[in-house]
């Protein structure tokens, strides 16, 4: 059986090898930032997109002076939930800035799972265009989705809120929160619990965490869950609840 990780684990050596570059400026006012990490489980709006198991992860982003950037994320994902794909990749774009102390934020973004659609099944992607902005500790964002979300059939304008507020105890040690609603679910993107409650057309996860800063390694503890007990690919199989509270762990580098 091929290894589901490999592709993004050749990404991220790519990624350490470039390290140097990227700490580059390049030229016309550009520069290039990288990111990789490895966590206990990859939670998307509470989900877990992994079955609870490990993730790897790693992008990168190139940004203008002028506010404009462009950037990638990865990660692997369980292929039986993704109709064959075993890779996430993020495409992303827009404008930030600020204004006194108030930040914004404004772009779009596209999920593509390649190769899903495999047997014949739906081929899964979307796109979404998002606003955000904040003012102090506190951050407010709304994403819209443009496309059907997520390849679920006549399901375009998923919406989702998300709330955070992050404080900083030390210059290394950070507490964050955050509060999500997934909304507006229609169609083939409504979901219907393990015990066969629904469909509902929404989703609420939250987060309480703490990040540390150490020495460029950001070392990351969450607790992580949702309102619903909800099972789908590879955990359908055991009626396997990938919504649930559950601690996540996390190790990224920023370059």
């Amino acid at each position: 059986m091929k290894n589901p990780t490999t592709p993004i684990v050749v990404a991220l050596f790519v990624l350490f090898a470039s390290s140097a570059w990227a700490q580059t400026a390049l030229p016309y006012d550009i520069t290039m930032s990288a990111n990789l990490g490895v966590a206990s489980d990859y939670r998307y709006r509470g989900i877990s997109q992994t079955n609870r198991k490990p993730a790897f992860q790693g992008g990168f982003d190139f940004a203008h002076k002028s506010g404009f950037y462009l950037g990638n994320w990865n990660s692997n994902v369980d292929s039986a939930m993704y109709n064959g794909a075993n890779l996430e990749m993020d495409f992303y774009g827009g404008y930030k800035g600020a204004w006194s102390a108030f930040s914004y934020d404004a772009g779009l973004l596209y999920y593509d799972y390649p190769g899903s659609g495999a047997g014949g099944t739906t081929r899964i992607d979307n796109t979404e265009l998002y606003v955000g902005g904040g003012w102090g500790p506190v951050s407010l964002k709304v994403s819209y989705a443009v496309s059907d979300f997520f390849g679920a059939q006549d399901s375009k304008g998923a919406y989702y809120l998300d709330g955070s507020v992050a404080f900083a105890l030390t210059k290394a040690l950070s507490l964050v929160a955050h509060l999500g609603y997934q909304g507006n679910l229609k169609n083939g993107a409504r979901v219907t619990e393990i015990d066969g409650s629904g469909p509902h057309r929404s989703i609420t996860d939250w987060k309480l965490g703490a990040s540390y800063d150490a020495k460029g390694w950001l070392l990351g503890a969450s607790v992580i869950g949702t309102d619903r007990k909800l099972s789908a690919g590879t955990a359908a199989i055991g009626r396997r609840n990938i919504s649930g509270e559950a601690l996540l762990l996390s190790v990224t580098r920023s370059f």
